[in-house]
């Protein structure tokens, strides 16, 4: 029995309310990984109707083709618990398309028609191939969407000159001595001036981790170069000095074989180092990804990729292209500073305004 005595009809005493409680709750950093759905069996009917549209019709379905297969692949890319679209138009694609095939072989015309005429078209293509590809920037952005909000490109053509003309051309002139540098102020312009509704996207990736990166993959790649040629360079050389015959025919192209392989291979090697470098170094907003791609997995899985599209004539190759495509995805993570549904909600309103009337202005994409 209790000591004390309450009288009856006396409320309960209300306990004390702390200034905390009326703070909203904080909510911390969450890590939301992407993931890829699509299979192989699937994108192998889309693939096969693709390519078969596109060979009947000369390469005009192409359009239509690719918006089928980004659709795809978009409609199958998940973050969050939602998928991304794609809302692009195939006239659009087409479009680029035909200037594309035109400047080719205008170029290739005028060559042949006259030297000069040949490097006036040459100028004239270098000239037109940075504002392509700014205009195709613009277009697959705002084309791509995740939860109703469109995507966007702010960056203008004198910052697409720089990049695409000015610095590959400074890169060919130094010997290829700048094409970690040249890639880096790509990669920087390409994110930096790239947005999600009313938010910007950052890169703060530097010149010397670029650097780092392409010595790291030359220097695997000179490593496996080196013991090729001394585990089979020798054996050929040998056998070629016994007597030149069908031994040591075998003996040469099993060497350029392997050394081919070790190139071939040397592609995903890089393309994993590259991957991993540029979105570690990407933030949107407040909030950046992750990407945890490892080489000898990419490796396994395009060697794996090429003897199947070897064995099969070329049938494997939609299930090449799912079972390298879900590996980048699902290597890749959102790590958020907040709660993601918060930060979605307060830029949807602005980012389908900013979206406005750019429907007419971009209309064209290179697509190649």
């Amino acid at each position: 029995m209790s000591d004390t005595f309450d009288p009856p009809g006396q409320p309960e005493p209300t306990p004390p309310v702390s200034f905390a409680s009326l703070l909203p709750a904080h909510t911390g950093p969450s890590v939301e990984a992407f993931s890829f759905s699509g299979r192989g069996s699937e994108y192998f009917r889309i693939w096969i109707v693709n390519l078969l549209l596109s060979v009947v019709t000369f390469g005009i379905y192409s359009a239509w083709a690719k918006v089928r297969r980004l659709r795809y692949f978009y409609d199958n890319t998940t973050v969050a618990g939602t998928s991304f679209e794609y809302h692009g138009n195939p006239i659009a694609i087409l479009k680029g398309r035909i200037v594309a095939v035109v400047l080719l072989f205008g170029y290739q015309f005028a060559f042949n028609y006259n030297p000069l005429l040949g490097m006036i078209a040459l100028l004239v293509f270098a000239l037109a191939v940075p504002w392509l590809i700014w205009r195709s920037l613009q277009f697959k952005l705002y084309n791509s969407s995740y939860r109703g909000i469109r995507f966007g490109f702010r960056g203008n053509a004198g910052g697409a000159y720089k990049v695409y003309l000015l610095l590959p051309l400074l890169t060919l002139l130094t010997l290829y001595l700048l094409t970690p540098f040249t890639h880096q102020r790509i990669k920087r312009f390409q994110h930096n001036e790239s947005r999600f509704g009313a938010s910007h996207f950052s890169f703060d990736g530097s010149v010397g981790s670029f650097y780092k990166t392409y010595l790291v993959g030359f220097g695997i790649y000179l490593a496996g170069f080196i013991a090729i040629v001394v585990a089979l360079g020798g054996t050929a050389l040998i056998a070629a000095g016994r007597q030149f015959g069908a031994h040591s025919v075998f003996s040469f192209m099993l060497l350029f074989f392997a050394l081919y392989a070790w190139t071939f291979l040397m592609y995903p090697l890089f393309l994993t180092l590259l991957q991993n470098l540029i979105w570690n170094h990407t933030r949107l907003g407040e909030h950046h990804f992750r990407s945890a791609m490892r080489w000898p997995r990419m490796m396994f899985i395009a060697f794996t990729n090429i003897i199947g599209i070897v064995v099969t004539l070329g049938l494997f190759t939609p299930f090449a292209q799912i079972r390298a495509l879900r590996y980048k995805i699902e290597s890749m993570s959102l790590h958020a500073a907040g709660n993601l549904d918060e930060f979605i909600a307060d830029h949807a309103a602005q980012g389908s305004a900013a979206g406005e009337g750019m429907s007419d202005l971009l209309d064209f994409d290179l697509s190649l």
